[in-house]
């Protein structure tokens, strides 16, 4: 079926992206690379300001140089950053870039697209990976506050069998909710910003609708969304509380979004939804750029 050009730009055709195993293995590829670089330890930062609301981000920086020096800013990263990493990654690119064109092809412009493929790849994340693997990285960043009562924690794999055993699969995926309310909004705002970021960058250089951007206008771009997309720190400081080892006796037996939201706000106010905001914009510009710039180009 013919497209009707629009007027002073060449039509732009959709692509389906193939379904290869290297794109797969690109999405792995890249989501280990953001993650053993700057990635872990601005989600370790990120994590440590959630779970201690008190803290400043200095002071965050200090807790977790306190647990282990440089080797504190890597704790989770092995195993279950990695099994995260190798696994989301893959999802994200197959699911989002699947989305993105059946998006399209119905119409959607380049924001709307992005947003659709984001939203669709954020929650495949978290219901097929994610789970279970942020789980037990909060587990392993936040049970630090064991040891500060002088017990001695146990070691990674005989938390994960303590917590199967006690609760199993609902204990090891608490929280999985949280995670897909974040991946979708995350991801969601992250692909659709950084469309929207491109569009703009494009009317600014005189570039046509569809015509591609060079590298750094794409980095650029994927900045933009990445950084903007932390908007929606209060549902990540509503996972970490959630699946973190705190013992408090005034906190719900019984966690939920809605219970978990509540008990956050009557101890730490609204500022206490926004804890780890700073580590989490730089996050995300980081994600964004190594799954969205990188993953394009």
């Amino acid at each position: 079926m013919a497209t009707t050009p629009v007027a002073g730009s060449a039509p732009a055709t959709l692509e389906k992206k193939p379904v290869k195993f290297s794109n797969l293995l690109l999405g792995a590829g890249l989501n280990m690379f953001e993650v053993t670089t700057l990635g872990q330890p601005l989600e370790v930062v990120k994590t440590t300001m959630a779970a201690n609301r008190g803290d400043s981000f200095a002071g965050a920086l200090s807790r977790v140089w306190g647990r282990g020096g440089v080797l504190g800013y890597y704790q989770g990263l092995i195993p279950w950053a990695w099994i995260e990493a190798s696994t989301k990654g893959a999802v994200l690119l197959f699911v989002a870039s699947e989305a993105e064109y059946y998006a399209k092809s119905f119409g959607a412009n380049d924001f709307v697209g992005g947003i659709s493929g984001g939203m669709a790849g954020g929650v495949a994340q978290a219901y097929a990976t994610m789970g279970f693997c942020t789980c037990m990285k909060t587990v392993e960043i936040t049970k630090h506050k064991i040891a500060a009562k002088g017990v001695k924690p146990p070691g990674t794999f005989e938390t994960f069998m303590d917590i199967y055993r006690k609760e199993g699969i609902r204990g090891i995926n608490k929280g999985v909710n949280a995670v897909a309310i974040r991946q979708t909004t995350n991801w969601g705002s992250r692909f659709g910003l950084s469309r929207l970021a491109e569009s703009g960058i494009r009317s600014v250089t005189g570039k046509e609708e569809g015509q591609k951007l060079g590298s750094m206008e794409k980095i650029l771009a994927s900045g933009l969304g990445g950084g903007l997309s932390a908007w929606n720190q209060p549902i990540e400081v509503i996972r970490v509380e959630m699946q973190s080892k705190t013992e408090d006796p005034n906190r719900p037996k019984k966690l939920t979004v809605g219970t978990t939201l509540k008990y956050i706000y009557s101890n730490n106010g609204l500022k206490g939804l926004y804890r780890g905001v700073t580590p989490r914009i730089a996050l995300g510009v980081w994600q964004t750029i190594c799954m969205v710039a990188l993953g394009d180009m």
